[in-house]
């Protein structure tokens, strides 16, 4: 068995926060049941371009491998029936809306604890569910702005900027992810749910760490750096070769200084009363990374990460995506996944990093079609007959009847 083949989540999620935190419980085994709102044609991450077509888009495929779909229209009183026969028998309800609809849709502990005494409620939104932006939408984008992230990215010259990925999305996906499992893992020890207010705001700040810590304890005031280089360690940045070719060396260690003059031949820097710890290298930066960027200037870039590496010292070349993805070591990590769509054909995605034991070589299942698992759904797991499948979408449970 996979880790969470004991798990049912009903995951009330969209676009991509939600729905990223979900991928890594499903690729763990946990039966992932989609509500997609027949009013809106489902998931909106369905229709987002450019790789889209009909209800199929890639960006839904990468978010939603393993899971199941149910069109469900939980605003209705028969579907509210259907939902709250799901809770009957999950273990929790997941949602990434704003802060305040979860409340609006009853979908909190209160709301649900007659049902399922153990059902664990996650609420994934941008601002949390108590405080003066829980009624705001948030948006990745809107929260690097918030969070300070955007004032600590890009060079000092430039505008303020925000990350190449949504990794406030990716960051709270995570932390939904976790407080879920947590969640459950207490509702079973001491049989009784909760609510887990998880906030993509909270995530991006707590991702401050210790500038946070910098600025609240020493008064330190975090800025945008030269060459993405580290706040504090030296020379922890990019330099670039003959060949006007980027490459990061990093030294978090002074055994790495060390080891950087002597590929560079410059063992007297290692001694200099200048540079001689972490902190006279701060102190000297602007003088030392000038030392360095002559040195490294002689050589093209591929030559000083060969030969930096062989030293032992952290080091390694700026890489595009299709190099990253194409990389020795992504392959032997089997950091890809494949599976197979009828509009798409072999969808190549990437794996989640979770792992737990060994891996077991499994398949994985392509996003599901809207709907795709309302059988085995109300069938066989709610065990409905015909009968009361029809009464229930006579009563808009699974959207318009035509």
């Amino acid at each position: 068995m996979k880790p969470l083949e004991d798990v049912r989540v009903i995951a009330v999620e969209q676009y991509g926060a939600g729905p990223f935190g979900t991928l890594h419980l499903a690729d763990l085994g946990a039966e992932i049941i989609k509500i997609e709102d027949p009013r809106f044609g489902g998931d909106v991450g369905r229709y987002v371009p450019p790789f889209q077509e009909g209800e199929d888009s890639l960006f839904f495929e990468t978010f939603n491998r393993n899971k199941k779909s149910l069109s469900l229209d939980i605003s209705t009183v028969a579907g509210r029936e259907v939902f709250e026969d799901l809770v009957k028998v999950s273990d929790a309800v997941y949602s990434n809306l704003r802060g305040d609809v979860p409340t609006k849709l009853g979908l909190t502990y209160d709301d649900l604890k007659h049902l399922n005494p153990q059902i664990v409620c996650v609420s994934v939104s941008g601002f949390g569910m108590v405080g003066p932006r829980a009624e705001e939408p948030g948006y990745d984008y809107i929260l690097q702005g918030l969070a300070g992230w955007m004032s600590l990215t890009g060079d000092p010259s430039g505008p303020p900027t925000k990350t190449g990925l949504s990794l406030v999305d990716f960051s709270g996906g995570y932390v939904g992810a976790a407080s879920l499992l947590a969640g459950v893992h207490a509702a079973r020890r001491d049989g009784r749910g909760m609510d887990c207010d998880v906030s993509l705001y909270d995530t991006a700040v707590s991702l401050l760490t210790y500038l946070g810590t910098w600025h609240m304890s020493a008064g330190y005031e975090p800025a945008r750096t030269e060459r993405s280089a580290h706040p504090s360690l030296v020379p922890f940045q990019l330099f670039k070769g003959s060949d006007d070719e980027w490459f990061v060396v990093g030294c978090a260690k002074e055994k790495f200084f060390h080891r950087v003059t002597e590929v560079i031949d410059r063992p007297d820097l290692a001694t200099d009363e200048h540079y001689a710890t972490f902190q006279q290298r701060l102190e000297n930066k602007p003088e030392l990374i000038r030392t360095l960027d002559l040195a490294f200037e002689t050589h093209t870039a591929d030559h000083w990460i060969k030969r930096l590496g062989e030293a032992g010292v952290p080091t390694g070349p700026i890489q595009d995506v299709a190099a990253a993805l194409s990389d020795p070591h992504t392959v032997a990590r089997n950091l890809i996944v494949e599976t197979e769509h009828p509009r798409f054909g072999t969808v190549r995605s990437l794996a989640s990093p979770i792992r737990v034991g060994t891996p077991d070589g499994s398949s994985h299942r392509r996003a599901p079609m809207r709907n795709e698992h309302a059988d085995d759904i109300l069938s066989a797991l709610l065990a409905y007959d015909d009968s009361r499948i029809q009464r229930l979408a006579d009563g808009g449970a699974f959207g318009a009847t035509t």
